[in-house]
């Protein structure tokens, strides 16, 4: 556990207020310049910093975009068009919100896949991959409620068919789906509730990322070698290696952002959005955005029913297992850290595993485009094999793979393991 540095300002009144409410001690150590971290990050780790950046472009560009825009379904649409037309700057912070989704999930996504490669799941950090992954439910939920609010066909189409989903829930499905219509229809109610809820829940996201935080602090920030800091010598100060680090990741990561923003806006959404919704033409592909295209994918590749061998008997139906494979997805990885059973966390001493983990980012790859596809044809059954292999990655390969697999041996310390690096470096 890292060790709780104190501060103590020389401001009298400063330090008055820090005696009793010690923001500044908070602040520095979780955060601070003189933080100490493992003298061997890589690139990766800047994926947690630029995830964090892009939640302030969501929350100050959304603020913006909510004072002018109307939640009403005769509205909506003109509001939206207003904004990009008559509001100063409003294309910008519009294409800025907009695209800025996409690029807070790729930097989550990238985030999370650096914790499944480096074993950030293990213990004792349990509980800040736990937070991670509810920030993760929290955006999702979030991003499907900001794509209603322009009411194009999309929105309404896309809402129809996922809230449609809920129900496949027994007994309480159909509460449910009419608690978040508000009526019997998505319409003016539904609208309303999404937007109320579409405001608020960046700040409940920004709650659970201060505790994420605090918990890395908890736990220590893990590092590419999976190893355990021993020592100072382990260690560098954030400041000045990780912030010029960061600094550079943020430059090449918002080049990118506005190249999408000034060139191509347009490129990550779909263009039938930009036609008001008409709840009596449904567009010809129902998709929503490309961050959901891989839990579609695997909702979609469920077509057949469970139930008694030889009668007519159904015990679970096609939609209903869809929507429980669906959230199994994401639960799963909530007992990650027990369902893999390596003593080591690293992948880098992981030979076997390697291959394995590298398949699931294909097989996620797969689904990814399989859910922007159309339901026919060959994609089903590639939408049905990633799907099984995606839970098998979990439910079968960790476990057995962690029992039997032959690691290779594990450096003694951080800073041994770095000594080669520096030696050729002189």
């Amino acid at each position: 556990m890292a060790k709780w540095q104190t501060i103590k300002p020389e401001n009298k009144a400063l330090a008055w207020v820090e005696e009793r409410l010690p923001v500044l001690a908070l602040v520095s150590n979780v955060v601070g310049p003189d933080t100490p971290t493992p003298r061997n990050l890589n690139y990766f780790w800047n994926f947690g910093s630029l995830a964090g950046l892009m939640l302030v472009v969501q929350l100050i560009s959304g603020i913006v975009l909510a004072m002018h825009y109307t939640p009403d379904t005769s509205l909506a649409f003109d509001s939206v068009e207003r904004i990009m037309r008559d509001v100063n700057y409003g294309w910008l912070i519009r294409y800025m919100h907009a695209n800025g989704a996409s690029f807070f999930f790729i930097a989550v996504y990238i985030h999370i896949l650096r914790g499944l490669y480096y074993g950030s799941y293990k213990a004792p950090r349990e509980v800040l991959w736990m937070l991670g992954l509810v920030i993760f439910l929290l955006m999702m939920a979030t991003a499907f409620m900001g794509y209603v609010l322009p009411w194009g066909q999309m929105s309404f189409w896309g809402a129809t068919v996922i809230t449609n989903l809920f129900s496949a829930v027994p007994v309480v499905g159909e509460d449910i789906v009419t608690l978040l219509w508000g009526g019997f229809s998505v319409d003016n109610p539904t609208l309303k509730r999404f937007f109320s809820l579409h405001y608020l829940l960046p700040f409940v996201i920004t709650g659970v990322v201060i505790l994420h935080i605090w918990a890395k602090k908890v736990s220590d920030s893990g590092n590419p070698l999976g190893v355990e800091v021993q020592s100072s010598a382990d260690q560098i100060p954030f400041h000045p290696f990780y912030t010029i680090k960061d600094a550079f990741g943020v430059g090449v990561f918002f080049f990118v952002f506005a190249a999408f923003i000034f060139y191509d806006p347009n490129a990550m959404g779909h263009p039938d959005n930009y036609i008001p919704a008409d709840p009596l033409v449904t567009p010809d592909s129902i998709v929503p955005e490309w961050y959901f295209l891989p839990f579609y994918a695997i909702l979609r590749s469920i077509t057949f029913d469970i139930g008694i061998p030889f009668t007519d008997i159904v015990i679970i139906p096609a939609k209903l297992l869809g929507v429980i494979a669906m959230f199994a997805a994401i639960i799963i990885l909530f007992f990650l850290p027990w369902l893999d059973t390596s003593k080591v966390r690293s992948t880098r001493f992981r030979p076997t595993y390697r291959y394995f983990f590298w398949f699931l980012v294909a097989d996620m790859v797969l689904l990814t485009i399989v859910g922007g596809k159309k339901p026919e044809g060959i994609w089903p059954l590639l939408g049905l094999i990633g799907t099984a292999y995606y839970f098998a990655h979990f439910l079968v390969i960790m476990p057995l793979l962690g029992k039997i697999e032959k690691t290779l041996p594990l450096p003694e310390s951080i800073a041994k393991a770095c000594a080669p690096k520096a030696q050729a470096a002189e």
